[in-house]
C-alpha cells in the first residue's frame, strides 16, 4: 500500500507484536520498537510515514518522543496511544501537531481507518515540502527566470494548476511575461503533446477577430474562397491562450463565454456545431476591477475565465531577480550577437537596480540586447543601457534660456518623461495632454 513505514513504539510487547501483525497483514511496511529510545534511534534513519506510540514508555515517553521528533524536523504523523486516565495529554500532543490518539483497549476499526488517512496527509505534506526545496534552488523554471518570494510563489502555482484543466486568467501588467506563464502551465500539462494556440484579442477588429476565433466557411462573406479553421478548431486536444482578453468587444464575449462553457462552436456562416476539447488560458494587463465596474469585461465571462487567477507581479516588485535577469539576458544576446561581453560594470549594476522599469520584463529584455550591441568594451556601461534617456537629456540641454513658449512647452514635456523614466502614458496622465503629442515631442528630441 502507502510506501512509508509505519513505527510501532509499544513497551508492552504483546501489543507491538500484534499491531505490526495486523497492519502488515493489511499490506503497510511495519518496523517495532519496545521503549521510546529505540523509537527515537530508528526515527533518525528516515522513511517512517506515521508512529504509533504509547504515551507511557520507559526511557523516553510518547510526549517526549514527539517533542524530539518535532525539533529535529522529523514530520512523521504521530498517533498517540494512551490510557483513559492519561486522555489529557494525548489532546495536549494534538495541540502541538499530533495526527489522533486512540485509547486503550484498541478499537482496531478506527486504527484502520485513521492510518491510511495520515498517511496521505504526510505524503501530501513530504510531496509540497520536496517541491518548495526544488523550487527554492531554481534560478530557471521552463523558460523562466527568477528566485524571488514572488516568483517562486508562481512557479509553486503553476505546478498546481497545470495538471488540471481548470482555466486560469493571468493578470498582469505589460511585458511580465503572462505568456510565458501559459506556455509553462500547458507543458506541465497532460496536454503537452497537443497544440499550443495563442491569439492576441487586442490585435484585431471586432470582425476580424470573430473569425480568428472560430473560423469561416466557404463563401461566408466577400473573398471567403476557402473554410478556414479558427483558434478554438486548432487547440483541439491542447490549450487556448488568449492574450488581451479584455479588449474583446460585447458581442463577441457572449459567442466566447458560450463557447468555452460548452466546448461548442459554430463556424462564421456555418451551420454545425463543432466541439473541441482544449483548456482555455487568458491574460490581461487592466484593472480587473475597474474593467469589470466599467463594463468592459463581462462578469460572467471574468468568473468563467478565473477558476484560477494568477496574478504576476511587475519587475518594480521582484528587485531580488534584476541582477540574474540582466546577466541572463546578457549571456543570451552576447551569444547571439557575437559578442565577447564579460558582464556589467558597478554604473550599469546601480541602474539596473535602481530603475523602475515601467515595461517590465520586456523592457530589460530590450535595453540588455540594446547595450550589448552598442557596447564598445568587455562591460556594459550604464549609459549604453539609457540611450534613449541619455539623448532626451542631452536635446534638453541644448535648449537655450529664454526660449519661446513653445520650447518652454517642449521642456516641461521632456522634463516630465525624464521623471518618469520613459514612461509616455504616465507622462502625459501628469501634464495632461494626449499621448500622441509627448511621441511626437520624442521624435523630435531624438533626431
Amino acid at each position: 500500500m502507502a510506501g512509508s513505514k509505519v513505527l510501532i513504539a509499544d513497551d508492552e510487547k504483546n501489543i507491538a507484536e500484534g499491531l505490526t501483525m495486523i497492519l502488515s497483514e493489511d499490506g503497510y511496511a511495519t518496523e517495532m520498537a519496545t521503549d521510546g529510545e529505540e523509537a527515537w534511534q530508528k526515527l533518525q534513519a528516515g522513511g517512517y510515514g506515521l508512529v504509533l506510540a504509547d504515551l507511557k514508555m520507559p526511557r523516553l515517553d510518547g510526549l517526549e518522543l514527539f517533542a524530539r521528533m518535532r525539533e529535529n524536523g522529523i514530520e512523521s504523523e504521530f498517533i498517540m496511544i494512551t490510557g483513559e486516565a492519561s486522555v489529557d495529554s494525548a489532546v495536549e500532543a494534538m495541540r502541538h501537531g499530533a495526527y489522533d490518539y486512540l485509547t486503550k483497549p484498541l478499537d482496531l476499526d478506527r486504527l484502520k481507518a485513521l492510518i491510511p488517512k495520515a498517511l496521505e496527509k504526510y505524503d501530501v505534506r513530504t510531496a509540497n515540502l520536496q517541491l518548495q526545496k526544488q523550487l527554492e534552488s531554481l534560478t530557471k523554471y521552463e523558460d523562466m527566470v527568477g528566485q524571488s518570494e514572488e516568483m517562486r510563489e508562481i512557479f509553486s502555482v503553476i505546478e498546481a494548476v497545470a495538471p488540471s484543466n481548470a482555466s486560469v486568467l493571468i493578470i498582469g501588467e505589460s511585458g511580465t511575461g503572462k505568456e510565458l506563464v501559459a506556455r509553462a502551465i500547458h507543458r506541465k500539462s497532460s496536454r503537452v503533446k497537443g497544440p499550443f494556440i495563442a491569439l492576441n484579442c487586442g490585435a484585431f477588429p471586432r470582425e476580424i477577430l470573430e473569425n480568428e476565433l472560430f473560423g469561416h466557411e466557404k463563401g461566408a462573406f466577400t473573398g471567403a474562397i476557402n473554410e478556414k479553421a479558427g483558434a478554438f478548431e486548432l487547440a483541439d486536444g491542447g490549450t487556448l491562450f488568449l492574450d488581451e482578453v479584455a479588449e474583446m468587444e460585447a458581442d463577441v464575449q457572449v459567442k466566447f463565454l458560450r463557447a468555452i462553457e460548452q466546448r461548442l462552436f459554430r463556424r462564421l456562416g456555418g451551420k454545425k456545431e463543432i466541439s473541441v476539447d482544449i483548456r482555455v488560458i487568458a491574460a490581461t494587463n487592466k484593472d480587473v476591477e475597474k474593467a469589470l465596474e466599467d463594463g468592459v469585461l463581462r462578469e460572467d465571462l471574468y468568473h468563467r475565465l478565473a477558476v484560477i487567477p494568477l496574478v504576476l507581479p511587475p519587475l518594480r516588485d521582484r528587485t531580488g531577480d534584476l541582477k540574474l535577469l540582466a546577466q541572463e539576458f546578457l549571456q543570451r544576446y552576447a551569444q547571439d550577437h557575437g559578442k565577447d561581453i564579460e558582464g556589467f560594470t558597478e554604473g550599469a549594476l546601480d541602474y539596473i537596480q535602481t530603475y523602475s522599469w515601467p515595461g517590465n520584463v520586456r523592457e530589460l529584455k530590450n535595453a540588455v540586447e540594446r547595450a550589448v550591441i552598442l557596447a564598445t568594451n568587455d562591460r556594459i556601461e550604464a549609459k549604453e543601457l539609457q540611450p534613449r534617456q541619455a539623448a532626451l537629456e542631452e536635446r534638453e540641454a541644448r535648449v537655450p534660456v529664454g526660449s519661446s513658449l513653445e520650447e518652454a512647452e517642449r521642456i516641461v514635456m521632456l522634463k516630465t518623461l525624464a521623471f518618469t523614466n520613459g514612461d509616455v502614458k504616465k507622462a502625459a496622465s501628469i501634464l495632461g495632454c494626449p499621448q500622441k503629442k509627448l511621441k511626437e515631442v520624442v521624435t523630435e528630441a531624438l533626431k
